[in-house]
């Protein structure tokens, strides 16, 4: 098979759709498949002229028998080629409907909503990356049930985290920096906290950079400054310094089509608190942490505080998460899954 990966540059940026995107490329490149990547110019979602250009013109560029898969941050840049899409038997990977990302006034959410809801019942194939994504896809933007495939992300081996040994309790949140991300809604959560003895590190790109100044406004504002670090999208040794070194993993997002960095604090054996969104209710159980409304950073806060106070609870939930973790599927698996449904 041939397929080409449309997608907004640059395609090595570390984030969780990304970062299934690449591992997706890499296993199907493995079981023989040819995947090309064509990165897309210009602003994403909200396309400006730079990336209907670049969209026009990956589009032009696909030889005949090319699958081609549209990430669907870009979709929005090929609406005047919607008509063609049919003819080429286009699949959309969608990670989430850019309508529902946090941070755009209702009348950005609903033109995206409009292009969407045009856009993705001529998909010949629309694959999502969670059941409630591809729930939502159904019920909200015209996508037949036919037309829809449904393939989780895969999770690496990874090693056991044990923790910063104390005295206090080390806190990760790891996500790129948006208003989505609910990272507010987290420091809300903690600053309740001030008589326990914790630290939190929220890792990841600014993707948004007057959304990340206002947190580092917000945690000096809340009293808490001193016991929390940004230190910016991490990789490799560093990130996995980061997971090593945590106690507890926690992330209070408002929307996750998944939620990658929740299923590899899983397996990882880290004791999660989160909100009910993308994978939330179906990976964790009372026993490997704790789940919230989204939003509710009183209700975080309570939940935070059980889990730090209780190290013999906090014991337990590593445990459960240890082992819950051993059932995840890797990456080749899902490689192969999403292959089958583009030869479909």
């Amino acid at each position: 098979m041939r397929a080409a990966l449309l997608v907004p540059g640059p395609f090595d940026t570390i984030s969780g759709g990304y970062g299934y995107d690449r591992a997706i490329v890499a296993g199907m490149r493995a079981l023989g498949h040819t995947v090309d990547v064509l990165e897309l110019e210009g602003s994403h979602p909200l396309p400006d002229d730079a990336a209907f250009a670049s969209a026009a013109a990956a589009w032009h560029s696909l030889a005949p028998d090319t699958v081609p898969v549209i990430d669907g941050l870009c979709l929005p840049a090929f609406a005047p080629l919607a008509e063609a899409f049919a003819a080429r038997r286009t699949v959309g990977l969608i990670h989430h409907p850019t309508a529902l990302e946090t941070g755009h006034d209702s009348a950005t959410r609903e033109a995206l909503r409009a292009t969407e809801r045009h856009l993705m019942p001529l998909l010949a194939r629309a694959i999502v990356t969670s059941r409630p994504t591809g729930e939502r896809l159904l019920a909200d933007f015209g996508v037949e049930a036919h037309r829809l495939g449904c393939v989780e992300p895969g999770t690496p081996d990874a090693a056991r985290s044990p923790g910063s040994g104390g005295p206090g309790c080390a806190i990760l949140a790891l996500g790129v920096i948006t208003p989505r991300k609910g990272h507010d809604v987290l420091l809300r959560a903690l600053a309740m906290l001030p008589d326990l003895d914790w630290t939190v590190s929220i890792a990841g790109g600014a993707r948004d950079p007057v959304h990340a100044h206002s947190l580092v406004a917000l945690a000096d504002e809340l009293g808490i400054a001193q016991r929390v670090s940004f230190p910016g999208e991490m990789v490799d040794a560093a990130l996995e310094k980061l997971w090593l070194g945590a106690d507890i993993f926690a992330l209070a997002s408002h929307y996750e089509g998944y939620g990658m960095a929740l299923a590899e604090a899983v397996k990882r054996g880290l004791p999660v608190a989160v909100t009910d969104t993308g994978a939330a209710s179906s990976l964790v159980t009372p026993e490997t942490g704790v789940v919230v409304p989204p939003g509710d950073f009183g209700m975080l806060g309570r939940s935070l505080r059980r889990v730090i106070c209780d190290s013999a609870l906090r014991a337990d939930m590593r445990e459960a998460a240890w082992q819950l973790g051993r059932s995840l599927p890797d990456w080749p698996a899902q490689a192969a899954a999403f292959a089958a449904l583009l030869a479909a």
